[in-house]
């Protein structure tokens, strides 16, 4: 069956993720004591056993869920010889492109935990607290048409954009607090639900453009291979496998709508996927591969169990 694997974004993290691998695998343990030398810090120590609060700064929270979705590939490769460069394309949401990338090869290990400790960092800080906002926007009328027709009345009052199209239902939109409130509601009056989200930062919207300039920079300084398998990245939800426009891209991402539903609709139709694999933290991905494309198998890895089943069926 041809297979994609999905990398999942933030959101998807809790006290505890990964620990199971690393308590059954030894590649497991490798990949989180790579990751925190490379930063310089306990990371595995606070996934492990928290606090919550700090493992879910954007800082903090983007390198562990890498962290998780790489240590579940390895041992993948390692103990079950499934190997990531055998699929027909990766995915990741927003940061979860990171980990796909590093995955299929393209950024070593070390190098994609401090790229995502730097973005963290950089998203954070670019919009001061309280400034920005985000919202979902969810329920069976919940389409492209109404998210967009929702994001323009708030851009009548300041930035406000579509943010996330996620699946059909499910759509965030991001950007000046007063803006995402108006586009609030006109969501509500348009027949859709809206959800204020507990974010820090008003994520992959202009404002974001602070935290592009500085991801410009960090990842001018990076060697980039070719991935294996493509990558159908967030910006364009097509694939791509050209170093130089996977890094364009990353930049375009901190501050552009990640296509999900999009992505994930043309890996069913042209690519030709029958299988998604979600690899790593949560199963949110999973949920959505089901909303997006139903005809198609979408399950997620996560556990010891999880991975030995996949790999016996």
């Amino acid at each position: 069956m041809t297979t994609a694997f999905l990398f999942p974004g933030q959101g998807s993290q809790s006290v505890g993720m990964g620990a199971g691998l690393a308590d059954a695998f030894a590649s497991a343990r490798e990949v989180f004591a790579e990751v925190d030398e490379a930063l310089g810090q306990h990371l595995f120590k606070l996934m492990r056993e928290g606090p919550e609060d700090q493992l879910t700064l954007t800082e903090n929270a983007q390198p562990a869920l890498m962290a998780v979705s790489l240590a579940t590939a390895r041992v993948l490769k390692r103990e079950f010889d499934v190997d990531v460069a055998a699929a027909a394309y990766v995915a990741g949401h927003s940061l979860g492109e990171y980990s796909a990338l590093c995955a299929a090869g393209a950024i070593p290990l070390a190098e994609t935990a401090r790229l995502l400790k730097t973005r963290g960092q950089a998203m954070q800080k670019a919009v001061p607290v309280g400034k920005g906002a985000m919202a979902s926007l969810i329920g069976p009328k919940t389409d492209l048409a109404l998210a967009e027709a929702a994001a323009a009345a708030g851009a009548e009052v300041g930035v406000c954009v579509v943010a996330n199209d996620n699946n059909a239902g499910n759509i965030v939109i991001s950007g000046e607090k007063a803006a995402v409130d108006r586009a609030i509601e006109k969501a509500k009056e348009l027949g859709a639900r809206a959800i204020p989200l507990n974010v820090s930062a008003p994520f992959h919207c202009p404002l974001m453009q602070p935290a592009a300039d500085r991801m410009a920079e960090a990842l001018a300084g990076v060697t980039i291979a070719a991935p294996t398998p493509a990558i159908v990245a967030n910006v364009t939800a097509r694939p791509e496998t050209d170093p130089e426009a996977i890094r364009r891209l990353l930049v375009e991402q901190v501050t552009g709508r990640v296509r999900w539903r999009e992505s994930v609709a043309w890996m069913a139709g042209e690519g030709g996927v029958g299988r998604f694999v979600e690899i790593g933290a949560g199963k949110v991905l999973t949920g959505m591969a089901k909303r997006i494309a139903p005809e198609a198998e979408s399950l997620s890895l996560n556990t010891p169990e999880d991975l030995e089943a996949f790999a016996r069926g």
